[in-house]
């Protein structure tokens, strides 16, 4: 394949050697679809960002970023500078679509709504959309991200394309396929080491500290059991609006001895807080295909979540781990049953891990392979 278009609204960086770069998960996966193009054309926001752990590089000998705006529409003055800079927009899409050889959006955002209306001129080329978000028609979810699903799932307005979409829904339109993500390759997968429930446990959260995470539940836990006499520790990886209101609770319920806030981290850091985790401990409002969760259970570590998306797919309803009410008390009660039964635990662990460790970087580069050769 010659020319391959990204659309996305993802944020972008460029460094003083001309490389680009952005967010690491993000980057991790699209190098994998990269590896099957001769050109590539990214259409994205590319900002003043400065470079961190949670950012990676892109890597491809032809790659150029066509810098765009960023949509936002939450206030009146957001809402005149992006229609200010619609057309602008709009034209550079068109552009690029014009000459690609394969369209691949990003979704749900703003420009990949932009990009899910333009595709629809573009009938003959071959296209694939990735649906990071819930793609649940029940959930709560704002107007936009309802477009761009019915959109895509549209085969009448949108042809030539195949949808990638987390969990497995009824009901779906032929142009929609269930499909996965990856972050470990055949050579991690091992035997998952028997964690002992008779020392520390060891929970971890691993997200943006944001309120859609819900963070403070995830501290409530953690000070609920420290009151129940159980020897924990909680390790949140992560930065986010609400940092500075996880500090203040975490002071005022003395709580320093037993959480510890890293921020961000890199791959192999996080990879490590895995393996040496009992729990991971992500209480979310809102997920697609939660890469956290899946890397916790490559390594055995137990995952607490909610029902929402596909968790309960992918916890097979609570055999792989433990589905959150997000009523305090009934929660408590579900771990601390978990917290009495080592062996119900040691099930549990190895079930996690030997789900999630069929989900490789090489599984994940196949199926890549067979969506672009169609």
């Amino acid at each position: 394949m010659k020319n391959f278009l990204i659309i996305s609204h993802v944020l972008h960086g460029k460094q003083l050697d001309g490389t680009f770069f952005s967010y690491a998960p993000y980057v991790r996966e699209m190098n994998i679809w990269l590896k099957n193009a001769e050109i590539v054309t990214v259409i994205a926001p590319c900002v003043n960002l400065v470079k961190s752990p949670i950012h990676l590089e892109y890597d491809h000998p032809f790659l150029n970023v066509n810098s765009v705006s960023a949509l936002n529409f939450q206030n009146y003055y957001q809402l005149i500078y992006s229609m200010f800079k619609l057309p602008t927009i709009i034209w550079k899409i068109l552009k690029e679509m014009r000459t690609a050889d394969h369209i691949h959006l990003r979704c749900p955002g703003n420009i990949g709504l932009l990009g899910a209306i333009l595709q629809i001129f573009f009938p003959f080329t071959t296209k694939t959309a990735k649906y990071a978000g819930n793609w649940d028609s029940k959930s709560h979810q704002p107007l936009s991200y309802k477009i761009q699903r019915w959109l895509l799932s549209n085969t009448f307005l949108t042809k030539n394309m195949t949808v990638l979409v987390y969990g497995n829904w009824p009901n779906q339109t032929k142009n929609i396929k269930s499909f996965f993500t990856a972050t470990y390759s055949d050579i991690d997968r091992s035997a998952v080491s028997k964690k002992t429930l008779n020392h520390t446990l060891n929970f971890i959260f691993v997200g943006t500290i944001v309120e859609g995470k819900r963070p403070m539940y995830a501290l409530k836990f953690i000070d609920a059991l420290q009151k129940k006499n159980y020897d924990v520790k909680l390790d949140i990886y992560g930065e986010g609006a609400q940092r500075e209101l996880l500090e203040e609770f975490i002071t005022r319920n003395n709580l320093s001895q037993f959480v510890t806030l890293h921020g961000n981290q890199s791959k192999e850091k996080i990879q490590l807080a895995y393996k040496n985790s009992h729990f991971l401990l992500l209480p979310s409002r809102s997920e697609g295909w939660p890469k956290a969760v899946a890397e916790a259970m490559f390594w055995g570590c137990v995952p607490l979540v909610t029902t929402v998306s596909c968790l309960p797919h992918m916890l097979d309803d609570g055999k792989r781990g433990i589905l959150l009410s997000m009523n305090l008390r009934e929660d408590i009660n579900a771990i601390v049953s978990i917290l009495n039964d080592q062996d119900q635990y040691d099930k549990m662990s190895k079930n996690a891990a030997t789900w999630s460790q069929t989900y490789t970087v090489e599984k994940f580069e196949r199926e890549i392979q067979s969506l672009l050769s169609y």
